[in-house]
């Protein structure tokens, strides 16, 4: 059974830093990519903010966060981060790591529908 869990959320003030990870299990596949989307309010859609490659080497992060966040993967491949710097109100949302089996080592994906595995979520509240 795939599962994906998210940790790290918690409240933080604007400016402040956090890390989100990602802990994978159960995939069957050899290869996968990881992806964190966020939903700011439920019934919106998810916003792409980062993915990266099972190889690690390709890297896609969104306009948006860019400098502000960077992604990760441990050696072990099974656990993503998020890392997130400067936070802004804007960037509370729920967070949502996803995993999509069967590519090619050096394949990130920036659309969700693309993922096949999502984990519940983790609530992150930057406030001032």
């Amino acid at each position: 059974q795939v599962q994906l869990v998210e940790s790290g959320g918690r409240s933080v003030q604007t400016g402040g830093s956090l890390r989100l990870s990602c802990a994978a299990s159960g995939l069957t596949s050899s290869t996968y990519s990881v992806g964190w989307f966020r939903q700011k309010a439920p019934g919106k859609e998810r916003e792409f903010v980062a993915g990266i490659s099972w190889s690690g080497d390709t890297i896609d992060v969104d306009d948006d966060v860019k400098g502000r966040f960077t992604i990760s993967r441990e050696s072990d491949k099974n656990t993503v981060y998020l890392h997130k710097n400067s936070l802004k109100r804007a960037d509370t949302a729920v967070y949502f790591c996803a995993a999509s089996g069967g590519v090619r080592d050096t394949v990130v994906f920036s659309t969700d529908w693309l993922y096949e595995y999502w984990g519940q979520g983790t609530q992150v509240t930057v406030s001032s």
